[in-house]
């Protein structure tokens, strides 16, 4: 691969979509290229479900034509990949089993959305079964690979669009965050995951299929730059009539912000976890750089935890538990789920749906007792793991109660905001010595995403990390076991 080639697969959506709009490069060379960079390493890292390829350059020339009668598309071109639990037209969503449904029927309200900005679906990535688990490996499917380091995880449950993204397959990528999946793999693989307020963007999908989540699942991106991660966001940001949960505040234009200043803010540092587990020095070492950086920039930096109380947290765990079982529920197979998930279907089936109703009555108290301690701050930064990303195989050979233990260990700070429902991102923060990305976790009042992207910018225009790339354009075959 070129240089020049190099240069556009790591360009970033921003960038690909002006390429495009000056006529520098054509939608359907732009996916021709795309498609046969994914051909030539996904066979390595085993991002993809499935690659649309006929119908991505069908969707492609469709672009060509909407530019020609003068459409303004603020993704012009743009190869984008969605994760296998947000359904895309004509594509079964297998939500990382071995069980097929069968084609949705209509685009979801995001994908849909994303369409029209002029994005084009090149295809659907892999997540862990019903993205249980914060890592890309199902018995189906087998090991997503990260591109930085083919032995450790790519996080999850959004590991796919996370691989694909960072190895310069896609520009930009869709995930879904539950508890994290969203901000966990960009951490693993060295990316900006974005998840906005709940309800910015709509998690409506097709008739056929209904989330039953509870508000905890958002729709997130995954991108190169802050700038990106925005773009994309605000292609999809957007209510629909029957929306599970709907925001009280309209989402902002988040791009205005990546170019607006933040003024001096008051930054809390914490890394109390939500659970009473270890955290490595490898991931505080990240915040307490980025503490020093802040405030050479003149933002005031203070110590603060929040106090989420244990009631919020079985609230969380009744909440997801209850909504894993109404996925459940729905398969005409159940039986084909991998052992440990049926195992946490049965326990999930313990949470009545009287119990989960109640955790939502109490969400905004909860939360508002949680975030007192910090409400003098805009925003908190934390790592978001306990410690850098995990070998492969992590739960492997694992019970539900010992790969819980095992999860909680792992990524015990993200889950809270899925529960309060604030707008909170990762970004990179360097790499470390042995080659794994570092990153750091940010969020935002409750409604005020634009405060956080904007200080996100900052860090990035200070602390460049776009340029930095996994280390071959060809990876070596992955260890065994």
């Amino acid at each position: 691969m070129t240089a020049v080639d190099q240069d556009l697969v790591f360009a970033g959506v921003a960038r690909q979509a002006q390429l495009v709009r000056d006529r520098e490069v054509s939608p359907r060379e732009l996916v021709a290229f795309l498609l046969e960079r994914i051909a030539q390493l996904d066979p390595v890292l085993n991002a993809f479900r499935v690659v649309l390829g006929e119908q991505a350059m069908a969707e492609a020339a469709r672009v060509e034509r909407r530019l020609a009668a003068g459409e303004v598309l603020p993704l012009a071109g743009v190869p984008v990949a969605v994760k296998d639990d947000t359904d895309v037209a004509g594509v079964s969503s297998m939500c990382g089993t071995g069980i097929d449904t069968g084609p949705v029927s209509s685009d979801s309200a995001a994908v849909r959305r994303l369409r029209a900005a002029g994005a084009v679906i090149i295809g659907k990535t892999h997540l862990p079964e019903f993205g249980a688990v914060p890592m890309c490996e199902s018995p189906t499917w087998g090991v997503t690979r990260n591109p930085w380091h083919l032995d450790r995880t790519t996080g999850g449950s959004s590991g796919g669009s996370a691989a694909a993204v960072a190895a310069g397959m896609v520009p930009g990528a869709l995930g879904t965050d539950g508890g994290g999946s969203v901000r966990i793999p960009a951490a693993c693989c060295g990316l900006v995951g974005l998840k906005g307020q709940r309800g910015w963007i709509s998690t409506m999908q097709s008739p056929e299929r209904a989330y039953r989540f509870h508000g905890l699942h958002h729709i997130g991106t995954l991108a190169r730059s802050v700038v990106d991660a925005a773009l994309l966001h605000d292609a999809m940001a957007g209510a629909e009539p029957n929306d599970e949960i709907t925001s009280a505040s309209p989402a902002p234009a988040l791009t205005d912000a990546v170019s607006r200043a933040p003024r001096r803010l008051r930054v809390a540092i914490s890394f109390k976890p939500v659970v009473p587990v270890p955290v490595s020095e490898e991931v505080r070492r990240p915040v307490l750089e980025t503490a020093e950086l802040l405030r050479s920039l003149g933002h005031e930096v203070v110590e603060r935890d929040p106090s989420y109380p244990p009631a919020a947290t079985l609230a969380v765990f009744a909440l997801m538990m209850n909504g894993l079982a109404h996925e459940i529920d729905r398969l005409p197979t159940p039986e084909l789920l991998e052992r440990r998930i049926r195992a946490e279907g049965r326990t999930a089936r313990l949470v009545p749906d009287w119990l989960a109703h109640r955790a939502l009555a109490m969400r905004d108290r909860m939360s508002e007792r949680g975030l007192r301690p910090i409400a003098d701050c805009d925003v908190l930064m934390t790592p978001v793991l306990a410690k850098p990303p995990v070998p492969v195989g992590h739960l492997e050979g694992l019970g539900p109660t010992r790969a819980m233990a095992r999860v909680l260990a792992f990524m015990p700070f993200t889950p809270p905001q899925n529960y309060t429902g604030q707008p909170a991102m990762s970004i990179p923060a360097g790499v470390s010595a042995d080659g794994v990305p570092e990153a750091v976790h940010l969020v935002g009042r409750p409604h005020d995403g634009s405060t956080l992207v904007s200080l996100a910018a900052q860090l990035e225009s200070v602390r460049p990390w776009a340029h930095h790339r996994p280390p071959a354009a060809r990876y070596p075959a992955p260890a065994q076991g």
